[in-house]
């Protein structure tokens, strides 16, 4: 018998595949639909824009009664992304008590593409990654270019090819030490414990980013969350 968890996910599933949203694909890898995997690229007119990373998504039955487990197994260079754990520093995710149970599947993902080119840089958990971006904004860029855009030109094309493929980026997972063996001379440092910055200052971000969304579907306009 399906879970009121289980329902609830087929159901957003449906949702996603019926608003085809563009850079993003996710599907359950697992019968009772707690285990999914997911891909997200970056928005048009950024530096993520062509680079897909691959997330793992772990629900529990008490879902959508709280935030699912959600983690990096491509791991950005970022600011809002832990280096070792790969597990983005987005307050709903982080904290139950800050978890909506509006919020859905899409919005998660959503969020996370939002993420990648709309860093918070008051409390980062990769001190590395926002340290440069705030100092020198082009050799960030550079370094991100040099990480993922040069040795990992992936490009998924179809369901089917995700789950079939061994090369797909799911294989693929980027140490820390990796982000600097071109970079010898900037000095690393470990994540601190932090608090976790709000990504979405705006409670109605969510559903406002839906909209934006949608209408660039509707418009195929280009969109830039800059």
């Amino acid at each position: 018998m399906c879970s009121r968890a289980c329902f609830l996910l087929r159901r957003e599933f449906q949702e996603l595949k019926e608003n085809n949203y563009v850079g993003i694909i996710a599907f359950p890898v697992s019968e009772d639909m707690m285990e999914w995997e997911a891909d997200i690229e970056g928005l048009q007119n950024t530096i993520w824009h062509g680079i897909y990373f691959q997330l793992a998504i772990n629900f529990t039955s008490e879902y959508n009664l709280v935030p699912p487990v959600v983690t990096f197994k491509t791991i950005p260079f970022h600011p809002n992304v832990d280096q070792y754990t790969g597990r983005p520093c987005i307050d709903f995710l982080d904290n139950f008590h800050h978890w909506n149970s509006s919020y859905t599947l899409s919005s998660i993902l959503l969020t996370l593409q939002a993420m990648l080119s709309n860093p918070v840089l008051n409390n980062p958990v990769n001190l590395e990654a926002a340290r440069i971006l705030i100092e020198d904004e082009s050799t960030y860029r550079l370094i991100v270019e040099k990480l993922f855009r040069e040795p990992l030109q992936l490009k998924v094309d179809s369901y089917e090819l995700l789950k079939d493929s061994d090369k797909c980026i799911r294989s693929i997972k980027i140490p820390f030490d990796d982000y600097y063996k071109t970079w010898s001379e900037i000095a690393t440092s470990k994540a601190a414990e932090c608090y976790r910055t709000p990504l979405l200052e705006d409670p109605s971000f969510i559903r406002q980013y839906n909209q934006w969304k949608r209408m660039q579907l509707k418009h195929n306009e280009e969109w830039d969350l800059k």
